[in-house]
């Protein structure tokens, strides 16, 4: 698996376009900005899934994870974030893990606790090619 952090929100579109010209197993988590002063993430859920998420992920071959970092202060369920208003994410909670493909994102998606190891593994083998 190789991670592949989208800083900007402007380049996001193009950051997935090159990861899907890699690996057709795209993964994108959408999750809470590690805080500067602890290098921990603003956000518990999110703590809790990352290793569960990474190491679920690292079992498909020629995977790439995006990793999107979402601020406290433009959270998941404010109006200023902009993957909340993309018709294709709709972004409101965090984690929130989301299968791409060339098509968009997989209606299915997994969001707060739902990112469970019980969840994420069957999420990862059904939606992985």
């Amino acid at each position: 698996m190789r991670c592949i952090r989208v800083s900007d929100p402007a380049d996001f579109d193009d950051i997935v376009a090159r990861a899907l010209g890699e690996s057709r197993n795209v993964f994108v988590l959408f999750f809470g900005r590690e805080q500067p002063a602890s290098g921990v993430s603003w956000c518990p859920d999110c703590v809790i899934a990352d290793p569960i998420v990474r190491r679920a992920i690292a079992k498909v071959e020629g995977s790439l994870l995006l990793e999107v970092p979402v601020d406290p202060r433009s959270d998941a369920a404010s109006p200023a974030n902009v993957f909340r208003e993309r018709k294709d994410v709709r972004l409101d909670r965090v984690p929130a893990l989301l299968r791409w493909t060339a098509a968009g994102p997989s209606q299915r998606r997994l969001v707060e606790d739902e990112c469970r190891e019980a969840s994420i593994d069957a999420f990862v083998a059904e939606t992985s090619v």
